[in-house]
């Protein structure tokens, strides 16, 4: 993984010492909190229902253990013990006190990690597919690019005031496990003529004007990628809306200006940008790189498993993902026990997974989109004295991509942009699915909940998307279906009129029994719903 030199520690401690000095004038009143606002939230602090959020960067969601450990205590020391796993592959700490802000930077600076762009309208963090390096059908490392891009974004004059946030994603395989064609740029590396590239979709985005991102570009040379996606941003910052934040995203200028005529403007500053010489030389991308080189893995191991442990069977079968590696596992660890808070994690389990990441995946672990943790090149000779340390800390659940895989907001909980609760119907709907038989035979179901129309649950993503809204005061469910965040990527649409909390528990329930009553053979829930239509499922629902 990606170590920072001088310049990467020089930039993080003088944003730590600056920050402390803007707190210090904030406590002492010398600021006011609208001079300060936009200041903390440069450093990824915001404030919530409850006390101050603090939202730490992950770049493409890839941590050492030592980083790991370090999360581990501020979850200790500084919160209430825990820390939350984002949708961005970041973590946050939701009861944060202000006093406390620049001690955390300063030991995050420790260990290589921020929280400088996790907020405010630049380019966020840049992130990536969970399993780069070690899947199978990867073109190739993903991550190097996404690296270089974190680079060239941090601090870019340029695009530090964009109209809106901005999100890019980079993938490398056909498979989309990061929903990369919802992300403002969305980049998958792909091959032409023996010279790796990149495809390039822009216009993605989620929030209250859900869209798809089309593709612009069918191939950029990798060594004009930097170019290419500043010649992007130029034309949004130049033409993005500034007086209205609901239209102010890349997607809606993609909408209103048309992808031809986007295209046609990108390409005329695309050559220009050329002239520049902005594109890093040979040398720093080799640089950059090697950082990337696959661990020294053992040769000739067994790609064997015992399987007499029904459990731990259970567990390989929906966790255990394959590796190019020969011999070794992509281990995916659940951050959704029934019951639990999707994407929590407390400090001993935070500690636990650092501690299994140094002993058995050469020091590395990754956050997913979906709010779980991997361990990417476990032996398949460890895998059981590995799953039998995840049991005893209640993270062995064994339910990747199963209906109680959920993806969920903090929402009115923490959120003070909320209009609903997103945790209590995560847990409600886990709880009544718990049988781990019934979810098999439902087999994948990626439901997500938000509990607001901006969306940081994914819930236009979700095979099944709820979406809390305010209704005259009360909270209401709006249940939504048939969406997709990986390569089949598609929009959910609202089934109707919403439901109260256990309302949408029973409504989940009914769309799953429609689809038991409906599928085919081998079809999944999305599938189905694509096949036969809402109207069977609006009966059920309605009727």
């Amino acid at each position: 993984m990606y170590q920072y030199d001088k310049y990467d520690q020089a930039m993080v401690d003088a944003r730590v010492a600056e920050f402390r000095d803007q707190t210090q004038r904030r406590l002492a009143g010398q600021l006011t909190e609208a001079q300060f606002r936009p200041l903390r939230l440069m450093n990824g602090l915001y404030l919530q229902l409850h006390a101050y959020m603090l939202r730490v960067a992950v770049p493409y969601g890839t941590l050492s253990s030592k980083q790991m450990k370090m999360l581990a205590h501020i979850a200790r020391k500084y919160d209430r013990d825990y820390g939350h796993f984002t949708t961005r592959q970041n973590i946050q700490y939701n009861w944060i006190k202000l006093s406390d802000a620049p001690d955390i930077l300063a030991d995050l600076a420790r260990v290589e990690m921020h929280a400088i762009q996790t907020s405010g309208n630049c380019i966020r963090n840049i992130s990536s597919d969970q399993y780069a390096g070690v899947a199978a059908d990867e073109i190739a490392d993903p991550r190097p690019l996404a690296e270089l891009l974190r680079q060239w974004s941090s601090f870019h004059p340029e695009f530090t005031y964009l109209p809106r946030k901005f999100k890019i994603a980079v993938i490398s395989s056909k498979q989309d496990r990061a929903a990369m064609r919802l992300h403002d740029i969305g980049i998958e590396l792909v091959e032409k003529d023996g010279v790796v590239g990149a495809k390039i979709f822009v216009g993605g985005g989620m929030g209250r004007t859900p869209m798809i991102a089309p593709e612009i570009r069918d191939f950029v040379p990798f060594s004009e990628v930097v170019s290419y996606l500043e010649a992007c941003l130029r034309v949004y910052n130049r033409h993005g809306r500034r007086d209205n934040k609901y239209k102010a995203r890349i997607k809606i200028l993609v909408h209103e200006m048309g992808k031809e005529e986007y295209t046609r403007q990108v390409e005329e500053e695309f050559a220009h940008m050329k002239t520049l010489g902005l594109d890093p030389p040979v040398a720093e991308l080799e640089r950059i790189a090697a950082h990337f080189a696959p661990p020294p893995y053992e040769i000739g191991l067994s790609d064997e498993i015992d399987l007499s442990d029904r459990d731990f069977a259970v567990w390989v079968d929906s966790q255990v993902a394959p590796h190019k590696q020969p011999g070794y596992a992509i281990v995916n660890i659940s951050l959704k026990p029934i019951g639990g808070i999707p994407g929590d994690a407390s400090s001993a389990q935070i500690d636990l997974i650092a501690e299994l990441a140094a002993q058995y995946s050469f020091d590395e672990l990754r956050v997913t989109h979906a709010q779980n943790i991997v361990l990417a090149h476990v032996k398949k000779a460890d895998l059981y004295a590995l799953w039998k340390a995840l049991e005893a800390a209640d993270l062995g659940t064994a339910n990747l991509d199963l209906i109680s895989d959920i993806i969920a907001c903090p929402g009115l909980d923490y959120c003070s942009l909320a209009n609903a609760r997103s945790i209590p119907v995560a847990q409600k709907i886990a709880q009544r699915f718990s049988d781990i038989g019934r979810q098999k035979e439902l087999g994948e179901l990626k439901l997500k909940i938000s509990g607001c129309i901006n969306a940081c649950g994914h819930h236009h993503a979700g095979n099944i998307g709820i979406l809390g809204v305010d209704r005259k005061g009360v909270e209401n469910y709006q249940l939504l279906l048939g969406g997709s965040g990986a390569e089949d990527v598609s929009l959910g649409q609202i089934t109707g009129p919403g439901f109260d909390e256990n309302g949408i528990v029973d409504a989940v329930e009914k769309a799953t029994e429609v689809y038991l009553a409906n599928r085919t053979e081998g079809e999944r829930f999305v599938d189905t719903y694509r096949r036969i239509g809402m109207a069977p499922f609006k009966e059920a629902l309605y009727a």
